[in-house]
């Protein structure tokens, strides 16, 4: 027995199993389970090395007598050096502190009542980190462990999203940092030197506070949709949508804004589906790839909106609605990373989270978006959204 690991109690003896009850192969031999637990042993024909997740197991004397193609490639030892060796041996784990694994928890001559480990960082040699799992298999509750499984899963995926965590709250507190700064220096200006201003200062500076609590509240909100569109929170408050309408309001509030009356090119082609949907998130999206499409694009902006096979396998309608420029448009390589976190396509500003959060709300739907080049070699953008009627309406 490997040092560290308490010696594996004997076993007792049970009364014969009845017939139809699968005969215990805990205690087989290398030949019979260094490939795996076999297809009895799992009930499902599936092979251990089919396994997304590493697993490794050890018998009732403490030696690994399965260790699958993930457990190979998570720990870098080959199978041949694992099977029969003491699992302490095979598998030699520390926490984080440097202390041995296989000692702290000592599997098989611990308290009787415990079942297994819960997920935990572990370090293999050479530093590297491992998230492990134990569950101790006993013939009868407090009886002597019959077999030890160990999972292993690499951390790659739990780092990419603590990075991209770490990204979001680094752009976040750079985001608000500007214009929390300017609302905090006018309003303490104001408060010091009220007057000494002008009518027209004052009515200068409190535009800029109120325009600057306008960008806190918007990003706030970007954030609120991000975290409901990740956890599948995304409400849907589905009414009758007028897309067309929706699309002149957009344009008319462009043109408010300063853009020219003539960049703007509507095209629709009828008779359109009746469309249930969220209108706010319409609105949103409508919005969103709008905004781009002036912001980033060049030359004129035309919007198509036209009927569509709905997503998915059925005969249910769709309204598809295509925004497209005359920009240098997205470059190839860049196409697939439009919809992801914090993708900019150029340096004018904006916290890349609009296209993710578009895309978030449409699949919400159950549409689906896509980008492409446009014929006047600008950036496509076409989303369908299925009409989603509902049921008591059909």
């Amino acid at each position: 027995m490997a040092v560290g690991m308490s010696s594996p109690r004997p076993a007792h003896t049970t009364a014969p199993r009845a017939a139809e009850e699968k005969p215990d192969r805990s205690a087989a031999g290398p030949d019979d389970l260094g490939t795996g637990l076999g297809q009895d042993d799992l009930g499902t024909g599936l092979d251990p090395d089919d396994l997304p997740d590493g697993l490794v197991v050890a018998d009732e004397s403490g030696h690994v007598v399965c260790f699958n193609a993930a457990a190979a490639r998570i720990t870098a030892t080959s199978r041949a050096d694992a099977i029969g060796r003491p699992l302490e041996t095979a598998l030699p784990l520390e926490d984080l502190k440097g202390k041995r694994w296989w000692a702290l928890t000592d599997p098989y001559g611990g308290l009787a009542t415990r079942n297994g480990q819960p997920e935990r960082n572990l370090l293999l040699p050479g530093g590297r980190e491992v998230l492990v799992s134990a569950r101790y298999v006993r013939e009868r509750p407090t009886g002597p462990v019959r077999r030890v499984v160990v999972s292993l899963r690499g951390t790659e995926a739990r780092r990419r999203t603590e990075r991209s965590h770490a990204e979001l709250i680094a752009t976040v507190a750079h985001e608000l940092r500007s214009p929390l700064t300017s609302v905090k220096g006018f309003t303490a200006t104001l408060l010091a030197k009220w007057e000494r201003f002008t009518d027209d200062q004052k009515r200068l500076m409190l535009e800029t506070v109120d325009a600057d609590a306008g960008r806190v509240t918007r990003l706030i909100a970007e954030l609120l949709d991000i975290s409901r569109i990740d956890s599948g929170r995304l409400e849907l408050r589905r009414q009758p949508v007028d897309i067309t309408a929706a699309v002149a309001r957009h344009i008319q509030a462009l043109i408010a804004g300063g853009q020219a009356p003539d960049r703007f090119r509507v095209r629709a082609r009828g008779p359109l589906p009746d469309l249930w949907a969220d209108p706010d998130k319409v609105d949103q999206v409508l919005g969103n790839l709008l905004e781009n499409a002036v912001r980033h694009g060049e030359g004129t902006v035309t919007i198509e909106i036209a009927p569509a096979p709905a997503p998915g396998a059925n005969d249910e309608t769709g309204t598809a609605v295509t925004v497209s420029d005359e920009g240098p448009g997205i470059p190839e390589e860049s196409m697939s990373r439009v919809f992801t976190r914090f993708w900019r396509g150029s340096k004018r500003g904006g916290t890349g989270l609009g296209l993710y959060i578009v895309k978030g709300i449409v699949e919400a739907h159950g549409g689906t978006i896509t980008v492409d080049r446009g014929s006047g070699g600008g950036a496509e953008f076409r989303f369908i959204l299925p009409v989603s009627m509902p049921a008591y309406l059909v």
